[in-house]
């Protein structure tokens, strides 16, 4: 039988959770409902309690949602204390304390960390500032965002074709807005999917009135004497007028705070093991620290034991109900967390959703329907076996082959499916840029073996 005095402390005492964010909440709610009496205390750095923020790319934008309307549902009363608007400015995991901002510091006996990533800004920090120029990542982007298109602009220019970057031109191009898309990329969505279905999105995108252009950069940002943006200056010696300049160039994660910490942080996230117990620099596991949502870098053994960093609303989520249930349990009740990568997006009418992680594929092949109906699946490969898919206006088949990547089944596809046309006949190859350049459409990162692992940089000459 269980020690009661055991018991009673693992649902006592001090647990500090730093992002009041999904991740965050939901990991709260997860320690009330699993018996913990202690005091519980959520520090954010925004002034708003946690929120969804698929909505802002999508009905926000739309005038179909205000931002400030997007508030997380509540599973429960967590009965804690809120320390928002102020964020963790560093961490002595020897005294066992966060510190904010504001000077303060908070003691705790247990720590999770859920500060999640922040939107990647236009690296001239002036041209940023103009007046039109705007990333969107929190509800106050959302809500400015939203502001500035109902006003009707002449030319939204968005620079990067990743997840957010098309469906903020397909709000506008719903909107009846002009939209322009810079995209250094061949086509949009090809960090995340390849560019043989990045060729079906960028048509998508032209047959729905998006002025695509690819294989271009945006070189500097044009402000008039009042300060507000005017026109873009691109790779190709042109220049375009618009007064609305959304920057969408992918994420930060934000662990900036954890700098000589000791904890294993660095531009990649924070690594922790499969238990959500973070890193130290020298790679030995944390029996204090846990981490959740899209700061968190986890070692998956589906995918060879590489680390993953994953923006993903699922598993923040699940990754959160674990780390909450280790926090609480002894080793031998811990569970890993081993959630299957799924993401899905919706843009110009259709609905996009994966599963796995197609960014490690080498070959894909089309097994239902056909890429040009803009209704498919298309499953990628990796060294033989099914490593993810992806579909377009064809979810029925997402479950299937969900099931294909959790038992590490063979690529391509034995079997004669349902609906294959001709040119599924062959697996060709899956056409990811090289991963050496940057880019802004993964939503699943391969980070490597090593918990320490901080030679990732990024070169603003991207853009």
């Amino acid at each position: 039988m269980p020690d009661p005095t055991l018991e009673s402390l693992k649902n006592s005492g001090r647990i500090v959770v730093v992002g009041a964010s999904l991740a965050g909440l939901r990991a709260a709610e997860t320690l009330r409902a699993k018996g913990f009496k202690g005091s519980l205390t959520m520090i954010g750095d925004e002034p708003h309690e946690p929120y969804d923020r698929p909505p802002l790319s999508k009905q926000v934008l739309l005038g179909k949602a205000r931002a400030e309307h997007t508030a997380l549902p509540r599973r429960r009363a967590v009965d804690a204390q809120w320390r928002l608007g102020v964020a963790a400015s560093g961490l002595d995991m020897a005294a066992r304390r966060v510190k904010l901002a504001d000077g303060e510091e908070v003691a705790y006996d247990r720590l999770l960390i859920a500060t999640g990533v922040r939107a990647r800004p236009w690296p001239n920090e002036a041209e940023g500032e103009l007046d039109g120029v705007f990333v969107l990542r929190t509800c106050d982007d959302g809500a400015a965002l939203a502001q500035r298109l109902d006003a009707g602009p002449r030319r939204v220019l968005v620079i990067g074709a990743g997840f957010t970057g098309s469906e903020i031109a397909s709000a506008c191009r719903e909107r009846g807005l002009d939209v322009t898309v810079a995209e250094r990329a061949d086509a949009p969505l090809v960090g995340a999917l390849g560019g043989v279905v990045g060729a079906v999105a960028g048509q998508l995108q032209r047959e729905n009135g998006v002025d695509l252009r690819t294989g271009i950069m945006v070189t500097a940002l044009e402000g008039d004497s009042t300060g507000r943006v005017r026109a873009a200056h691109l790779s190709d010696g042109t220049t375009l007028e618009c007064d609305v300049v959304v920057v969408s160039l992918g994420a930060q994660r934000n662990t900036e705070w954890l700098a000589g910490s000791g904890l294993g942080a660095g531009p990649r996230g924070i690594a922790c093991d499969a238990g959500c117990r973070a890193f130290d620099i020298r790679g030995i596991v944390t029996d204090d620290v846990y981490v959740a949502g899209d700061v968190a870098r986890s070692p998956h053994p589906l995918f060879g034991y590489q680390f993953l960093s994953l923006e993903h609303w699922g598993n923040a989520v699940s990754q959160a109900e674990t780390a909450a249930h280790n926090m609480l349990s002894d080793s031998t009740e811990r569970r890993p967390h081993i959630w299957v990568p799924a993401f899905w997006s919706s843009q110009f009418g259709v609905n996009i959703k994966s599963v796995g992680v197609p960014s490690m594929g080498t070959e894909i092949m089309i097994t239902q329907g056909s890429l040009g109906e803009r209704r498919f699946t298309g499953v990628y490969g990796y060294q033989g076996r099914v490593i993810g898919a992806v579909t377009f206006d064809n979810a029925r088949w997402l479950e299937f082959y969900e099931r294909q990547i959790e038992t590490t089944a063979p690529f391509p596809p034995p079997f004669a499916n349902v609906d294959r046309r001709a040119e599924g006949a062959r697996p060709v190859p899956a056409d990811f840029p090289d991963p050496s350049v940057p880019t802004h459409g993964p939503t699943v990162t391969l980070s490597g073996y090593s918990p320490t692992d901080r030679r990732l940089t990024f070169t603003p000459a991207g853009r």
